[in-house]
């Protein structure tokens, strides 16, 4: 009963994690039998994969404000209004991420988003606050949901900024010969 349970607190924990991997892999296993070339790039099915998490994420923050206002720091005016708004900003910054022209500054405002809302984690951390979904505030719990951050920062860093730059595409000129 006891594994049962940590490892679905576990589970929980990295659920955006598991849920931006599972994409990641589903758009991998698709690229192997359709759409090749559409999807070859890694972080191309990178970039989609967060987006379609982040977007997710952003309805959730529209959908139910207030299972997520109790994690903004008191010290900051109006929760709901902050709740509202990092939920459209997830969804916006989602959709433009997935145009190559844009991806690359989305990329840095989506880790200044990231960045930005950092300290309501740190709140529930601090607070002994109950994690978003309903789950205990056990303090391994709350403070291990810090260390996800940096991991999705670094994906989005990779997936939109660093790997966009290694990989410009070239026009190549087609000479022909008489």
């Amino acid at each position: 009963m006891l594994p049962t349970i940590l490892c679905y607190l576990i589970l929980k924990t990295m659920a955006f994690f598991i849920q931006i991997i599972s994409i990641w892999l589903l758009l991998w296993l698709v690229s192997k039998v359709f759409w090749q070339q559409k999807l070859a790039s890694y972080a191309l099915k990178a970039r989609i994969a967060f987006a379609i998490a982040y977007i997710i994420i952003g309805i959730v923050h529209l959908v139910t404000p207030e299972k997520l206002t109790y994690m903004i720091p008191d010290f900051l005016p109006y929760p709901k209004a902050l709740v509202y708004i990092s939920g459209v900003m997830e969804i916006v910054l989602a959709l433009l991420l997935l145009v190559p022209k844009y991806q690359r500054w989305v990329g840095w405002l989506i880790i200044g988003l990231l960045l930005a809302v950092f300290p309501a984690n740190i709140n529930v951390a601090l607070n002994h606050l109950p994690a978003p979904g309903g789950l205990p505030a056990e303090p391994w719990y709350v403070w291990s949901r810090l260390a996800f951050q940096p991991i999705y920062i670094a994906w989005v860093w990779w997936a939109a900024i660093y790997a966009d730059k290694k990989t410009v595409p070239t026009v190549r000129k087609t000479v022909r010969v008489k």
